[in-house]
């Protein structure tokens, strides 16, 4: 019997995008050819690195599933598994493999390879293949197709249906899930488009139509660098206020309330999460044409890429204001993912903070509700139980990541001195970047 819909690629991207279209009665598989990780959806637990924020992320599209909402996927019939056979038995097959950065900063397509040539050994005519890993424009056409159709035999555009779709998946957001995010789609031909717009609209309130392939593509670097060069403006704004003895927090508060031309980002410690900047000016695969560098992107990673170093001199100029040294100094850290409620850490600036810290001879801890355990450097970092009875104990409190279960109030209360990275603290209680 055939399936509705195949996720190949059970991660932070696939496993968001299974529970919604489960939760719209999709008859839905999972591929991934992990065993653990399939072993562990199976159980009804969220794979390391890709678990839920709990409650706030009960909403099907919200975020990568908890375990209560793992439960639910199950009960409403999804699968996961090792055996790539079943992707010959459905109407539609996304790939959501995972695109990390390579050591020259280019996108690392090893995964979309691999999957796409997993898939094609088992397409069939009729077929839908939509892509969502983040990539190059081109890559849907020059990397993906020809994988398809050696494998297959099939050809796209004739045989199958072929398109590219941006995620937009945001964990821990409570306002926008899956449903009511737009969900934009380019095919390599108007019927590839119908085929994928019929699919997703199952599940989003909103399609939208891109020209091809390549503009859907283009659509997912610019949502991608808007946030990094926004949050490098802010950063430095930060580092600008600080330095002149300015509020910048009052002044992003008044600065919001401009009705028109600007929306408020706000500082922070670095820029992590799975959303990387994208420089289509690297090399994406072999053969690919270098384009020319997009120098805003480049200046943008720059500044985020100097802010834990940032956070580490604060630290220690703190310390030091308060008669400390950095060296054997007992340095809390509180939140350690890259983002609020959600456990994964891809691109935290936490590690590298924690890394300069240790350099400096501080003594550290941590503590995030979301993380159990946690090593730098291949050596553990001992895990606060309390933070409330950490921070009465640390000579200084780093608040890296706002979850919402801490209460800031109470901590600024305990603590002997803390840093607030985020500005979250009641104003007058913190330190503040």
């Amino acid at each position: 019997m055939r399936a509705d819909l195949a996720v190949i690629g059970l991660g932070h991207l696939g496993l968001p995008l299974a529970q919604a279209a489960t939760a719209a009665h999709l008859h839905t598989i999972g591929y991934d050819p992990d065993p653990h990780t399939v072993a562990e959806l199976t159980a009804g637990r969220p794979p390391g690195g890709c678990a839920g924020g709990g409650a706030a992320q009960q909403e099907p599209g919200a975020g990568p599933p908890s375990a209560a909402g793992l439960r639910r996927m199950l009960a409403g019939g999804f699968r996961a598994t090792t055996d790539p056979a079943v992707l010959g038995r459905v109407r539609t097959a996304v790939i959501c493999a995972p695109t990390p950065l390579a050591a020259d900063r280019s996108l690392d397509l090893t995964a979309v390879g691999d999957a796409a040539r997993t898939l094609a050994g088992h397409l069939r005519p009729h077929t839908t293949v939509l892509l969502e890993s983040t990539v190059y424009p081109g890559t849907t056409e020059e990397f993906l197709r020809p994988i398809l159709e050696a494998g297959s035999g099939l050809r796209a555009g004739r045989d199958f249906h072929l398109a590219y779709s941006p995620s937009r998946v945001d964990p821990g957001n409570r306002a926008f899930g899956y449903a009511n995010t737009p969900k934009v789609i380019g095919g390599l031909t108007p019927a590839c488009t119908e085929a994928a717009a019929a699919c997703y609209g199952r599940f989003a309130d909103k399609v939208v139509r891109a020209r091809g392939p390549r503009e859907a593509e283009a659509v997912k670097v610019l949502e991608s660098n808007y946030r990094h060069v926004n949050i490098a403006l802010v950063n430095e704004m930060a580092i600008f206020c600080h330095d002149i003895g300015v509020d910048l927090w009052d002044v992003v508060r008044c600065a919001e309330t401009k009705p028109f031309g600007f929306q408020a980002f706000r500082p922070g410690p670095g820029v992590g999460g799975p959303g990387v900047a994208v420089d289509p000016g690297h090399l994406g695969y072999p053969g690919r044409t270098l384009g020319y560098p997009l120098r805003m992107v480049e200046l943008a990673q720059e500044v985020n890429g100097r802010m834990p170093r940032y956070v580490t001199q604060r630290c220690a100029t703190l310390l030091n204001e308060h008669g400390k040294s950095a060296r054997g100094a007992r340095v809390l850290l509180l939140g350690i993912s890259y983002k609020p409620d959600v456990a994964d850490q891809t691109g935290a600036p936490a590690r590298e903070i924690a890394s300069r810290l240790q350099e400096l001879g501080a003594q550290l801890s941590f503590h995030d509700p979301y993380v159990p355990r946690w090593r730098v450097h291949g050596r553990p970092v001992p895990r606060a139980e309390s933070p409330y009875e950490a921070a009465a104990d640390a000579d200084l409190t780093v608040l890296l990541q706002q979850h919402r279960t801490y209460d800031l109030q109470g901590l600024a209360a305990k603590a002997q001195l803390l840093l607030d990275t985020r500005g979250a603290s009641p104003a007058g209680t913190a330190h503040r970047l």
